[in-house]
Protein backbone atom coordinates (compact mmCIF):
# COMPACT_ATOMS: atom_id res chain seq x y z
CA UNK A 1 0.00 0.00 0.00
CA UNK A 2 1.50 3.41 -0.98
CA UNK A 3 2.51 5.76 1.78
CA UNK A 4 0.33 8.90 1.98
CA UNK A 5 2.13 12.19 1.36
CA UNK A 6 3.50 13.85 4.44
CA UNK A 7 1.31 16.52 5.97
CA UNK A 8 2.09 19.21 8.49
CA UNK A 9 2.42 17.99 12.04
CA UNK A 10 -0.50 17.70 14.44
CA UNK A 11 -1.96 20.78 16.13
CA UNK A 12 0.43 22.14 18.69
CA UNK A 13 3.51 21.18 16.65
CA UNK A 14 6.05 23.99 16.93
CA UNK A 15 6.37 26.27 13.95
CA UNK A 16 9.62 26.39 12.01
CA UNK A 17 11.11 29.17 9.91
CA UNK A 18 11.38 28.60 6.16
CA UNK A 19 15.07 28.59 5.14
CA UNK A 20 16.45 30.67 2.27
CA UNK A 21 16.59 28.21 -0.62
CA UNK A 22 16.93 30.59 -3.57
CA UNK A 23 20.39 30.32 -5.09
CA UNK A 24 21.08 26.85 -3.69
CA UNK A 25 21.67 23.76 -5.77
CA UNK A 26 18.93 21.11 -5.52
CA UNK A 27 21.00 18.89 -3.24
CA UNK A 28 21.76 21.74 -0.83
CA UNK A 29 18.12 22.88 -0.86
CA UNK A 30 16.95 19.39 0.14
CA UNK A 31 19.46 19.30 3.01
CA UNK A 32 18.50 22.78 4.25
CA UNK A 33 14.80 21.90 4.14
CA UNK A 34 15.35 18.66 6.05
CA UNK A 35 17.35 20.47 8.75
CA UNK A 36 14.49 22.96 9.24
CA UNK A 37 11.75 20.35 9.16
CA UNK A 38 9.94 21.38 5.96
CA UNK A 39 9.38 19.34 2.81
CA UNK A 40 9.99 20.52 -0.72
CA UNK A 41 7.67 20.47 -3.71
CA UNK A 42 8.96 21.27 -7.21
CA UNK A 43 6.14 21.54 -9.79
CA UNK A 44 8.57 22.19 -12.66
CA UNK A 45 10.70 19.11 -11.86
CA UNK A 46 8.63 15.94 -11.44
CA UNK A 47 11.81 13.96 -10.72
CA UNK A 48 13.00 16.58 -8.23
CA UNK A 49 14.50 14.07 -5.82
CA UNK A 50 16.91 12.92 -8.57
CA UNK A 51 17.95 16.47 -9.51
CA UNK A 52 21.45 17.40 -8.33
CA UNK A 53 22.91 20.54 -9.88
CA UNK A 54 19.92 22.68 -10.89
CA UNK A 55 19.67 25.97 -9.00
CA UNK A 56 16.59 27.15 -7.10
CA UNK A 57 15.46 30.50 -8.56
CA UNK A 58 12.22 31.03 -6.62
CA UNK A 59 10.50 29.75 -3.52
CA UNK A 60 7.18 30.09 -1.70
CA UNK A 61 6.69 30.82 1.13
CA UNK A 62 9.59 33.26 1.34
CA UNK A 63 12.50 32.79 3.74
CA UNK A 64 11.85 33.56 7.40
CA UNK A 65 8.11 32.86 7.36
CA UNK A 66 6.93 30.61 10.19
CA UNK A 67 5.12 27.47 9.02
CA UNK A 68 4.07 24.27 10.81
CA UNK A 69 6.72 21.56 11.05
CA UNK A 70 6.44 19.34 7.95
CA UNK A 71 4.77 22.04 5.80
CA UNK A 72 5.48 22.12 2.06
CA UNK A 73 7.74 24.77 0.54
CA UNK A 74 7.38 25.12 -3.24
CA UNK A 75 10.57 25.76 -5.21
CA UNK A 76 11.25 26.44 -8.88
CA UNK A 77 14.48 25.78 -10.75
CA UNK A 78 16.50 27.61 -13.37
CA UNK A 79 15.75 26.40 -16.89
CA UNK A 80 18.36 24.01 -18.19
CA UNK A 81 19.76 23.79 -21.73
CA UNK A 82 17.01 23.16 -24.26
CA UNK A 83 14.24 24.16 -21.84
CA UNK A 84 12.04 27.21 -21.87
CA UNK A 85 11.46 27.79 -25.57
CA UNK A 86 13.55 30.94 -25.96
CA UNK A 87 14.88 31.71 -22.50
CA UNK A 88 15.78 35.39 -22.72
CA UNK A 89 12.86 36.46 -24.85
CA UNK A 90 11.96 36.82 -28.48
CA UNK A 91 14.87 37.63 -30.76
CA UNK A 92 13.15 38.51 -34.01
CA UNK A 93 13.64 41.88 -35.70
CA UNK A 94 11.32 44.64 -34.64
CA UNK A 95 9.10 46.04 -37.35
CA UNK A 96 9.15 48.85 -38.11
CA UNK A 97 12.83 49.36 -37.36
CA UNK A 98 14.18 52.36 -35.48
CA UNK A 99 14.37 55.64 -37.40
CA UNK A 100 17.51 56.50 -39.35
CA UNK A 101 20.08 58.50 -37.49
CA UNK A 102 22.87 57.77 -35.10
CA UNK A 103 26.01 56.52 -36.83
CA UNK A 104 24.34 56.55 -40.24
CA UNK A 105 23.87 60.29 -39.90
CA UNK A 106 27.38 60.97 -38.57
CA UNK A 107 29.46 58.65 -40.74
CA UNK A 108 29.43 58.54 -44.50
CA UNK A 109 29.42 55.24 -46.33
CA UNK A 110 32.92 54.10 -47.40
CA UNK A 111 33.95 55.82 -50.61
CA UNK A 112 31.40 58.64 -50.23
CA UNK A 113 33.15 60.80 -47.66
CA UNK A 114 35.40 63.81 -48.06
CA UNK A 115 38.66 63.27 -49.91
CA UNK A 116 41.76 63.05 -47.74
CA UNK A 117 44.88 64.48 -49.40
CA UNK A 118 47.51 61.83 -50.06
CA UNK A 119 50.44 64.25 -49.66
CA UNK A 120 52.79 63.12 -46.97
Amino acid sequence: MPTPPETPGPPGTPDVRVPRLTGLMATDAREAAARRGVRLVAPDRPGFHDVVVDYVVRQYPPPGVEVPHGAAVTIWFDLGPGEGEGGAGVREPRRPGPPDGGLHRELDEPGHGPEVPAAW
